[in-house]
């Protein structure tokens, strides 16, 4: 009793405190002024061309040493940078704690630094009088393992991208830097990249070049090299891990330049003086697949033209990436143009940047024959019942998406179906699909979105610069095609949730989406390389043959059921758990109307759960809806 008659007394004694008397004991600290941030200048650089060394010969550990001697006009402040914003990264993704070492010069004398607190990717140090260079030494630590980030150095190939290895004066757009580089590679490799130079033993000495196009401009380098002439000033050049993955087909080859050939009558035009495709087909440097202007960087698995027959496997990467040298690279939303790699970008018109790049893509696969029709259109089935299984749509309108480069930089996500991601690249297909059906009906089959793409990224022939531009430019351009309300139909898709994605483009094009128990090429593919089921489409559960849950989808019976991503299913109908077994127990649920029992572990804790659920197993296809060729069979038709 006395404790508690003290606490209510301490309690009623506090709720009495004058409130003055509580404001006269708080310190109130008075937020510091921020410095102001200069906008760079669109001026030449005064001190002249930089000079950058890199030395990348040390692959064993993974280091790439470099020496940078930066001219300087005249004595004072200056500020070097690393690149932060990046290009085709649509997000602040520059390395900055791989670089180590960091050592400034001048006349010979070692120069002190402090990191910008406010932008942790400068340094700032002070230029002595009679100082003529500065000379930065450091080097970027690149991954030696995958938890460490994307692997760019193996034993036997690398990848070199100019933004992790070099820094550029503040103040100045980056086009007006000018910048000369010279690489050392291991002895015998070859090197690929958009970038012209003279090769002296393993030492590239390149050209003179604006320091934007520099960092536009990366390199793939290895002991297994081959280039091949795709025409029209188009190269494909190949690394691997092995001599056997560079051995190709006629047939294969011919395919490829006949994507060159379609992408060229498609857009009209070239923005390009050269290019230069970057692959490297290897299990063992990191994944990738970003544009450039005259050039691409592309990663694919071991077995791209030995597997040719299994399946259109990761074909549809080349495509992409060089519909992009057209949209993204000449022609960009101008928010997402910047004058150097401080200046924050804005993504919101990624719907067009990637979206229309990714229904380019699958367009100009299917033209050149890298994906056959049937696997294109299985690839439109696949898409179109993926995002009708995105809940979050019901939340998150697709434009909102694009931020997720910024917001996520595609970390993993618990409930990613519910969360969103980058759905603007296959949301965006969806739209432009639909866009090109609708050009084809009010024009009587005349135009479609071919006349949109050589009005929109065809024009000025040979400039390899850029041209920004906004949405209302791509609504006009829509409407000096075929006109219609281009500008509620984007609102519509666009801005606001909605319950399904937009279907009208195979609706129109003379297709529906249906569901049966045999899954298409691309749903293959997809379990293929997932080693397990995907029944997001049914039941709403992805998971492995080994029993790990990869995905639940929202508010569907495995959802109901209680089931969550990083489980592991121990048992499916008291036997061990496998796919197969896993599908069988699906099929026979939809006859006999019972549920499915499953035993699972999560964390240290074990459940038995029942999955509600007699829809078999359910997996999309296209469906033809009427005689003869529609419009989106006329869209997948060879031009050339």
């Amino acid at each position: 009793m006395r404790s508690r008659f003290a606490a209510v007394l301490l309690f009623s004694t506090y709720l009495g405190f004058p409130a003055n008397a509580q404001e006269a004991n708080r310190s109130k600290p008075v937020a510091a002024p921020l410095p102001a941030a200069a906008a760079p200048q669109d001026v030449p650089y005064p001190g002249g061309t930089i000079s950058l060394d890199v030395d990348a010969t040390h692959t064993t550990q993974r280091i790439f040493r470099v020496k940078e001697t930066i001219p300087v006009a005249q004595a004072g402040a200056l500020t070097l940078a690393l690149p932060e914003w990046l290009p085709g990264n649509h997000a602040p993704r520059g390395q900055i704690e791989k670089i180590t070492g960091l050592r400034f010069t001048a006349n010979g004398k070692v120069l002190p630094w402090i990191r910008d607190p406010l932008d942790v990717y400068s340094f700032k140090i002070d230029v002595p009088e009679g100082a003529r260079n500065v000379v930065a030494e450091f080097q970027f630590l690149s991954a030696t393992a995958p938890n460490q980030g994307r692997v760019v150095v193996t034993e036997n190939m690398l990848n070199l991208q100019w933004e992790a290895v070099s820094l550029y004066p503040v103040g100045y757009y980056t086009r007006q830097i000018p910048i000369k580089a010279t690489v050392t590679y291991p002895d015998g490799w070859q090197a690929a990249t958009a970038l012209r130079g003279k090769k002296t033993g393993s030492t590239v000495a390149y050209d003179t070049i604006d320091y934007e196009a520099l960092v536009d401009s990366p390199v793939f380098a290895g002991r297994y090299f081959k280039a091949i002439d795709l025409g029209q000033n188009v190269t494909l050049n190949l690394v691997a891990d092995n001599a056997s993955e560079l051995i190709y087909t006629p047939a294969q080859m011919a395919k490829h330049k006949k994507l060159v050939d379609e992408a060229t009558s498609l857009f009209g035009a070239q923005h390009f003086d050269h290019y230069d495709f970057l692959l490297a087909i290897t299990d063992e440097m990191g994944s990738i697949g970003l544009e450039h202007h005259r050039s691409s960087e592309n990663g694919v698995d071991t077995g791209y033209f030995p597997k040719w027959d299994e399946g259109p496997g990761e074909r549809n990467l080349l495509p992409h990436e060089f519909t992009h040298s057209w949209d993204g690279k000449f022609r960009r939303p101008e928010k997402l143009w910047t004058p150097d790699f401080k200046t924050p970008m804005q993504d919101n018109l990624l719907w067009v940047y990637e979206g229309q790049t990714q229904f380019w893509g699958y367009v100009l696969g299917a033209r050149s024959g890298l994906y056959s029709k049937e696997q294109t259109l299985d690839a439109y089935a696949h898409i179109a019942a993926r995002l009708d299984t995105t809940r979050g749509r019901e939340w998150r309108p697709m434009e909102d998406t694009t931020h997720d480069p910024i917001m996520s930089a595609r970390r993993p996500k618990g409930w990613a179906n519910w969360q969103r991601s980058e759905d603007y690249y296959n949301e965006g297909l969806m739209i432009w699909l639909e866009a090109d059906a609708i050009i084809r009906q009010q024009t009587r089959g005349a135009k479609g979105l071919d006349d949109f793409a050589e009005a929109f990224f065809g024009i000025k022939p040979g400039d390899w610069g850029q041209v920004t531009y906004n949405r209302q430019d791509v609504i006009n351009t829509l409407n000096g095609i075929a006109p219609y309300d281009w500008a509620g139909f984007l609102s519509a898709r666009v801005d606001q949730p909605t319950r399904e994605v937009t279907k009208g483009g195979l609706t129109m094009g003379g297709y529906r989406l249906v569901y049966g128990d045999k899954p298409g090429t691309t749903t293959k593919q997809v379990e293929k390389d997932l080693k397990g089921v995907d029944q997001s489409f049914g039941v709403g559960l992805v998971v492995k043959n080994d029993g790990e849950v990869m995905s639940v989808i929202w508010n569907s019976p495995a959802f109901k059921a209680g089931l969550t991503v990083g489980a592991k299913l121990l048992a499916v109908n008291g036997r061990e758990f496998s796919g197969d077994g896993f599908k069988e127990a699906l099929t026979a649920a939809k006859d006999a109307k019972r549920p499915v029992e499953l035993i699972l572990r999560q964390d240290k804790n074990f459940r038995t759960i029942k999955l509600d659920y007699s829809g078999g197993l359910r997996y999309p296809r296209l469906e033809k809806t009427g005689e003869g060729d529609g419009s989106l069979d006329k869209l997948l038709q060879p031009k050339t």
